[in-house]
């Protein structure tokens, strides 16, 4: 999944390929740290004994922090510019992970979600600095060429991060039953599988903050270079255009169905009527999801050259309702693979929903940014939606929820098929 600026560059800048490397990095980092929350839930879930509208807290947790830190960073970017942001960013990161090891280890659910919070709150502010910067870092004729390189690098991220979170996470989830264990044995045992967790994330901020003072070293090498602040006030008063309004609906919607799929994946794909596979190979097939959307994307760039981009996206959103339909209607192969290939029809829905949303605001675009990013606020929602669902039913009824989110986002599509007037 890519998220989108909420602040824009006012010029371009030359600057070391090195320098160009580092933040495409950043790109990797928030993309596999993102994906991560798919393994984390099936271990979550077996680990506490959550319900699955219980363990999607974590998705909700995580996604929040869209809400309430897209724009706080577009100010705060504003004031400190790119490279103090990603500093600050990257710290904030850092906290968010080293609480994992108090978290992960008190045998309680509720201090895990709130260090996905914090980890999440510093993603945001890398998202909201990190794209306009690499877009502005060059020649301006090729700014599109290095974002979507540094996105690609993003797809990356959530395809070998998943991969190896599930041979490190997911292989004790069926060892012990935490059902099967004495109620006094169970805060040890539960402290005991935390700190398999908790070592993960000490590593990921180790490396956040070697990679913090690296940056903090190269604050000054882009100077000057800071984005114009943007209002809330003034975002909001966006939303009386009913193309905008759509938009964010639209945005809303993908983030959601793809974080709700991404998240029940592993359980679906363990089912005995799907791929009856064992916790840690669903989970290392959480990889062909997420390489779907990688792969898609290369795909979707030429094909977006050929046919309009609004029409474009109806087809690649009415044929990810489609796989999901046939999941949902199928055993076996067909359905759990149909699931997977979902991945390929999302790779090109967030910037083409992101650019046909900011089509002709001109001036206003900043403004747009901001709520096309708050609205992945959405991966907090549905999510949450799609497990009470499953709850109360079965994961493939559940499945319904994604679907109608993918027919909206079609419908937009149609809408904003033609360019938007000023």
């Amino acid at each position: 999944m890519q998220e989108s600026p909420s602040v824009s560059t006012r010029s371009t800048t030359k600057a070391a390929p090195a320098l160009v490397w580092l933040i495409i990095g950043l790109f990797f980092i928030w993309g596999g740290t993102t994906s991560l929350n798919d393994i984390l839930i099936p271990k979550l879930k077996g680990l506490f004994q959550l319900s699955y509208a219980e363990v999607m807290l974590t998705q909700f947790a995580f996604f929040m922090a869209y809400l309430f830190f897209s724009i706080p960073a577009g100010t705060l970017v504003a004031r400190i510019g790119y490279l103090k942001g990603l500093v600050v960013g990257l710290l904030i990161m850092t906290c968010g992970a080293l609480l994992f090891w108090p978290s992960a280890q008190s045998g309680v659910y509720w201090p895990i979600l709130v260090a996905l919070f914090v980890v999440a709150g510093g993603i945001t502010i890398l998202q909201v600095a990190a794209n306009p910067l690499i877009a502005g870092l060059g020649d301006p004729a090729s700014a599109s060429s290095r974002l979507t390189f540094a996105q690609a690098f993003n797809s990356l991220g959530t395809t070998i991060w998943p991969y190896i979170g599930a041979q490190l996470l997911l292989g004790t989830v069926a060892s012990v039953d935490p059902a099967t264990i004495p109620p006094e044995q169970l805060p040890a045992f539960r402290a005991e599988e935390g700190a398999i967790i908790a070592n993960i994330y000490i590593g990921i901020a180790i490396v956040l903050a070697i990679i913090a003072a690296i940056f903090w070293f190269q604050r000054h090498a882009v100077p000057n270079e800071r984005p114009e602040e943007v209002g809330f006030r003034d975002s909001i008063s966006l939303l009386q255009r009913p193309r905008m309004l759509f938009a964010v609906v639209a945005m809303f919607c993908y983030v959601g169905a793809e974080v709700s799929i991404g998240s029940v994946l592993v359980s679906y794909l363990e089912l005995p009527t799907t791929l009856a596979l064992t916790p840690q190979s669903a989970g290392e097939h959480i990889a062909f999801y997420w390489g779907g959307a990688m792969i898609g994307r290369f795909i979707g760039s030429w094909l977006l050259r050929q046919v309009p981009a609004g029409l474009l996206l109806a087809i690649f959103a009415a044929g990810s309702a489609t796989l999901v339909l046939i999941s949902m209607g199928t055993t076996g192969t067909i359905s759990g693979w149909a699931l997977i290939a979902v991945g390929l029809c999302n790779s090109i829905m967030f910037p083409t929903i992101f650019a046909l949303g900011v089509d002709g605001l001109g001036s206003k675009t900043p403004e747009g940014s901001g709520l096309l990013c708050m609205a992945i606020v959405g991966g907090a929602i549905i999510p949450v939606i799609t497990g009470g669902l499953a709850d109360a039913s079965t994961i493939a009824t559940a499945l319904i929820v994604p679907v109608v989110c993918y027919l909206i986002i079609s419908g937009f599509g149609l809408f904003a098929r033609r360019p938007a007037t000023a």
